[in-house]
């Protein structure tokens, strides 16, 4: 099992690294608009929405690949280690 709990540890690594750049761009930006929103007055449901869209894409579009590498690098290392985990 110890095997297989490294490939776990490292599959929440990598999810990790993937989801936190993102989490972190989209409330920046969102608590942004909401303090511009609540300074102005201005109540625009799609005001909230745009930016964080073209934020969070910015962000996919400049780590993708980097996030790409990282899931086929965590894939490579689960098909090497399969042998050992179906043994046991």
């Amino acid at each position: 099992m110890d095997g297989f709990d490294g490939l776990l540890r490292d599959a929440l690594l990598v999810t990790a690294l993937l989801t936190l750049p993102v989490l972190i761009v989209a409330t920046v930006v969102g608590a942004s608009v909401a303090i511009v929103q609540a300074a102005t007055q201005v109540q625009e449901q799609t005001l909230t929405m745009l930016p964080k869209i073209l934020a969070v894409g910015a962000v996919i579009v400049l780590f993708g690949r980097f996030g790409m590498q990282l899931c086929a690098q965590l894939f490579h290392e689960v098909v090497a280690r399969m042998p050992l985990l179906a043994r046991g």
